[in-house]
């Protein structure tokens, strides 16, 4: 063995070698890592030729390899780190030679560009990233962020350390508009550390929480991080765990498992939403307590009030507290009473087909012995029970086709079991509720008789729904039924804000917020996947920048408004009526509603072509398309030589060799801090697309073939690689802020500010370690 070490791990050696000489070299990264590939693959290559790399591996043919077989250890479990004394065989880390190596990667190149970079499945969800760019890049070349930083401060400020408070507030905030860690340190770097140091804050707390607070666009959805993380996570838990369900004798994931083998990009936003939010309150928590035992450190500042005129405390818990808890009571209470709910009434022509047993019974010894380690005796116990009864009943209930009188008696039973008001009607004009009521609170001096009136036909709606639409109503009839309501209503609105736009909190807050709600909202209810609801969320904030550059401008919005309105009537009317027009049958209110749609979708592309026209003739679009284009190039350059050394690794069996090294050890627990810990460590000099396109695919097989869930081991990386972003010397978010902090702040002040923030961030990380629910709960309260 050359140097005493065996072929494969000199190989690895040289891979890493030229990996972190290509990144120091100062070309760029994406074009480094496929240098290295090919440099390494030669190398390698050359020194196999010499016959200078020989592996040494388990002879199959001995006798104590056929004994341990024999015992029934199986054969993917016999390796060189669980069985030293094995019997070797000497021979070439290339078994066919070099030349046939390379010709295997050629093809294996043409497979995965074809299948990742192409016209793979993850292509749409990679066309995610590009959307989230630019929607990131557009909200922060919009000035958006200044003007959040700016309210925040106001409304925080006169507390101690409020400054740095309304810091945490904005970076997360920026994090779910964004989720580029880059763009969020340099945008409050640049806007609020000189203010922060103008006002006496120490340096060290502020560049510490605004580098923190920069970071949470790795974990706090639509964070791209996860994007990228997603799309490999769901396929290698599938791999893993189909791989695991065959070793122990199961024909598939599902019979083993007993579900299937699936996770994706939306379930891994609804695990990082909390995680986020509570590394969030953790910062603002220890700013907080800084600045109650330091006040001459993190002193409280005086910025303005938010609102054109004085709310008194009753005023502020009645409106803003007190009513809106009580009408969100009352739609809890309506619906727990029976009056608010589905009024789904349809009867398919097909009855339900019987529920089978929770787990497959009819399974091999091997099978239902690993099945019962896995669940347990008694859900073993109760799958048999389940599956005793359906075989007494004649096995499960097939789907058979009902008779117009079984139809009809279906119907009228589904019609007795409708709520008197739809759950949609309900929250539409809870939520115009809200809006009347907020607008009383912010200015209880204007006249409150429009909102009064507006509440009182809210509630006439609500009557009118309870006593004369039935579930039976087309929704054309029904409109015209709530028509007059929903107007006074909508009256009431328009009068409600003018009102909160006195309110610069909600003026600046509320624009954001609702797309915000609007992309999130969709992917975490499960309503749609994350490419469409990245497109929404570019449109959007195109329109808000567009927007605000109108209102810079001294000109009217009323344009973006009013897209913004036929967005919203376009939607609408998609989820109330049938548009398919091309059936031989179409009814008047179909056609109808097909003309609105077609109409507001025609104004809405019209809206987003006049933003972007508006934000072209400023000078804003051209920076912004070219940012999203350069970030978005190097996202795939950086995938597709990802590819080319992994495949350079796979070639010489490097890849088999590590996950044989972690599947020695016993513990799952054990390997899974083994791979976090170098995984913290690669951090320091790899970015996050490195390390996820580069040693995820390596260690992913062995870290998702266990018993974690997938979604705490994605998250767990994910905040693991946001510490060791934020980790002295060498995380990346401290060198953003350096470049952009004034001279006056040091090094070392940025050094000695992170400190506390990393250990937050551990803290963070123990949480998530001994309490997996902080990450499944979201998941399993809304599961796709």
């Amino acid at each position: 063995m050359f140097l005493g070490l065996d072929g494969v791990e000199i190989g690895l050696m040289i891979v890493f070698l030229c990996l972190f000489g290509g990144i120091l070299s100062g070309f760029p990264v994406a074009f480094a890592i496929g240098g290295s590939a090919v440099i390494s693959f030669g190398i390698i290559a050359g020194l196999d030729s010499a016959g200078l790399l020989i592996h040494q591996a388990i002879d199959t043919g001995s006798a104590e390899y056929a004994g341990l077989i024999a015992e029934g250890v199986r054969q993917e479990a016999i390796s060189i780190f669980r069985f030293p004394d094995l019997p070797r065989i000497a021979e070439p880390v290339f078994k066919q030679g070099w030349e046939t190596a390379l010709d295997r990667n050629v093809s294996f190149i043409a497979n995965r560009m074809n299948e990742r970079v192409l016209a793979g499945q993850s292509i749409e969800t990679l066309l995610a990233v590009l959307m989230f760019v630019l929607m990131g890049i557009t909200l922060e070349r919009s000035k958006i962020a200044n003007d959040l930083l700016l309210s925040m401060a106001r409304v925080f400020g006169p507390l101690p350390g409020g400054l740095a408070v309304s810091i945490v507030v904005v970076g997360a905030f920026l994090a779910a508009s964004t989720g580029i860690v880059g763009a969020t340190v340099v945008t409050m770097g640049l806007l609020a550390l000189p203010t922060m140091l103008k006002n006496n804050y120490s340096p060290e707390l502020a560049t510490g929480v605004i580098a923190a607070s920069g970071t949470l666009g790795q974990i706090i959805p639509p964070s791209i991080v996860i994007v990228l993380l997603g799309t490999l996570a769901g396929d290698l838990y599938s791999a893993a765990q189909e791989q695991r369900a065959q070793s122990v004798g199961c024909s598939d994931a599902l019979t083993y498992l007993g579900e299937p083998a699936v996770v994706s990009v939306g379930t891994l936003f609804q695990a990082a939403l909390l995680p986020g939010i509570l590394l969030a309150f953790l910062y603002a928590l220890y700013a907080f307590g800084y600045a109650m035992f330091n006040p001459a450190k993190a002193p409280a500042v005086e910025m303005g009030s938010t609102n054109s005129e004085v709310i008194t405390r009753s005023e502020g818990l009645t409106w803003f507290l007190g009513v809106p808890v009580a009408i969100i009571v009352g739609l809890i209470a309506l619906n727990s009473a029976g009056v608010v709910g589905n009024q789904d009434v349809s009867v398919g022509s097909f009855s339900q087909a019987g529920q089978t047993a929770s787990l497959r019974t009819n399974v091999s010894p091997d099978c239902q012995a690993a099945m019962i380690e896995l669940h347990g005796d008694e859900a073993w116990g109760e799958a048999l029970a389940e599956q005793a009864a359906i075989d007494a009943a004649g096995g499960v209930e097939q789907s058979v086709e009902l008779s117009d009188e079984q139809r009809a008696e279906q119907l009228q039973v589904n019609l007795v079991d409708a709520a008197p008001i739809g759950t949609g009607i309900a929250i539409g004009f809870v939520v115009l509720a809200l809006v009347l009521t907020t607008a009383r609170g912010i200015s209880p001096s204007s006249d409150p008789r429009p909102l009064w009136i507006g509440l009182g036909a809210i509630v006439v709606a609500l009557f009118v729904d309870a006593a004369f639409i039935s579930p039976l109503t087309s929704p054309g009839v029904t409109f015209l039924w709530l028509l007059v309501p929903l107007a006074v209503t909508l009256w009431a609105c328009k009068y409600a804000a003018g009102l909160l736009g006195r309110n610069e909190l909600l003026r600046v807050v509320f624009p954001p917020l609702v797309l915000i709600v609007a992309v999130l909202g969709s992917i975490l209810g499960g309503i749609t996947n994350p490419t469409p609801a990245a497109a929404l969320g570019a449109g959007g904030a195109i329109m808000l920048a567009a927007y605000r550059k109108l209102r810079d401008e001294e000109q009217s919005g009323r344009i973006i408004i009013m897209t913004t309105f036929t967005v919203i009537i376009m939607i609408l009317v998609g989820v109330n009526f049938d548009l398919r027009i091309n059936q031989s049958e179409v009814g008047l209110e179909n056609w109808l509603a097909f003309i609105v749609a077609k109409g507001a979708y025609l104004f809405s592309l019209f809206g987003l072509l006049y933003g972007c026209w508006v934000l072209f003739r400023s000078g804003v679009l051209s920076p912004v398309v070219r940012e999203t284009a350069k970030v978005t190039s190097m996202v795939f350059t950086i995938l597709i030589g990802s590819q080319l050394l992994n495949l350079v690794v796979i070639s010489f069996g490097g890849e088999h060799y590590i996950q044989q090294f972690l599947q020695s050890f016993d513990n799952e627990f054990k390997v899974f801090l083994i791979v976090m810990l170098v995984l913290f460590l690669l951090g320091f000099v790899l970015d996050f697309l490195e390390i996820i396109y580069i040693v995820i695919p390596i260690v992913g097989p062995v870290i998702y073939g266990g018993t974690f869930d997938p979604k705490w081991v994605t998250i767990m990386i994910a905040v693991n690689l946001q510490t060791s972003f934020l980790t002295p010397p060498f995380g990346f978010a401290l060198f953003y802020l350096r470049g952009v902090a004034p001279p006056e702040v040091t090094t070392q002040h940025i050094y000695r500010g992170i400190i506390p923030f990393v250990g937050i961030q551990v803290l963070g990380l123990a949480l998530l370690w001994f309490f997996p629910a902080v990450v499944t709960i979201v998941p399993d309260l809304f599961p796709n």
